[in-house]
């Protein structure tokens, strides 16, 4: 799907200024204990599935609902995973953004893994200790859903 509609208005009149936007990261394991990935259109590379949430979007709803659109496999959200504002994006175009990410656990229900749109030239199943390589943000996301401890948060700086 790409930028969503609500985006590519706000761009329309604020430009590549930098928008803080919410994001969502879903990392989804099936019954083996494996973990869905999609090698990314825009990059090449693989990374854990997500997008932007649409306004008044719940995170779950945003997490299954983006599973479903780039895998065609069903999940259902388990768990906050971490809260963290990522470090400010540009992309080729000029488009400044910085996310508010929040990633959630999912666990898949149904559906076969298959490429479900434009955003991803593949998609698939790995063993979490024979991973493709990914960026730490995705590694890191991905060691924090297997860690059964509560919600991880970017520690602030004292005032």
């Amino acid at each position: 799907m790409g930028t969503p509609e609500f985006i590519r208005r706000i761009r329309a009149t604020a430009g590549h200024q930098l928008l803080f936007l919410p994001g969502v990261s879903a990392i989804v394991f099936d019954d083996e204990g494996r973990v869905l990935l999609g090698r990314r259109t825009d990059t090449g590379n693989w990374s854990v599935i997500g997008g932007i949430p649409e306004p008044g979007e719940q995170p779950a709803v945003t997490a299954v609902r983006e599973v479903y659109e780039e895998t065609a496999v069903h999940c259902v959200a388990e768990r906050v995973v971490l809260v963290q504002a990522l470090a400010p994006v540009t992309y080729p175009n000029g488009d400044r953004c910085q996310f508010m990410d929040t990633t959630i656990r999912c666990r898949a229900v149904g559906g076969e893994a298959r490429v479900n749109d434009d955003e991803s030239l593949e998609v698939a199943w790995f063993p979490v200790d024979a991973l493709p390589e990914l960026e730490d943000f995705a590694v890191f996301r991905i060691k924090q859903a297997l860690a059964d401890e509560p919600a991880w948060f970017e520690p602030g700086t004292p005032e």
